[in-house]
């Protein structure tokens, strides 16, 4: 709902950062695994109860995803590259819920519920991806992309903002993650109606 919005705001000092990092010979490939490292490693942490080092993993994740598609973007986005990005995201949105769910039985069933809503999301979202694609159809609203981005009202940004309120507030993880599914679920319904209306025959 707010990536489109905020790429005009963190694109520019990305891109700054992602220059000098592509002329130092740093590809978007390396970054992506990197971040994912570090996202894993904050869902290992979360799941010891280390929250606090959990979070800042997180923001660290975060900020590599957002440079290695700055970085992508001076040597020129690839097919592999795209599909290892969008593989590494999506590892870490299940891995984070699933490590609150390891670290108290209490958070077993919202956090199953919140990763059900996840994959959801993701079906709907790469199987729009594909169709879109198949038709020739082409948006910048997320930046340039490998693949068709279409919208949601839960996306990235909402995402990142709901791990951190996680991390900040455990005790209200279940509240958290049961409310947030709700919103993947309206998302799947947002853009079910969506291609509804693109992909008619």
């Amino acid at each position: 709902m707010f990536d489109a919005k905020l790429r005009p705001l963190i694109d520019p000092p990305l891109n700054r950062i992602g220059r000098a990092l592509a002329g130092l010979g740093v590809t978007a490939n390396q970054l992506t695994f990197a971040g994912l490292g570090l996202g894993l490693g904050g869902a290992a942490a979360i799941a010891f109860g280390h929250i606090g080092w959990g979070l800042a993993l997180i923001l660290a994740n975060r900020l590599l995803d957002g440079l290695d598609g700055a970085v992508a973007r001076v040597a020129g986005p690839s097919d592999f590259g795209g599909y290892c990005d969008i593989v590494a995201d999506f590892a870490f949105y299940v891995a984070i819920p699933l490590a609150f769910g390891v670290m108290a039985p209490e958070n077993t069933l919202p956090a199953l519920v919140l990763v059900a809503s996840f994959v959801l999301t993701g079906v709907s979202f790469l199987a729009f991806a594909t169709i879109a694609a198949k038709r020739g159809a082409e948006t910048e609203a997320h930046g340039r992309k490998s693949f068709f981005y279409s919208t949601g009202f839960a996306e990235g940004a909402e995402t990142i903002a709901v791990f951190i309120a996680m991390c900040l507030f455990p005790a209200w993880f279940g509240v958290i993650a049961y409310a947030y599914a709700g919103l993947c679920a309206l998302t799947v319904i947002q853009r079910s109606a969506l291609a509804m209306a693109m992909f008619k025959d």
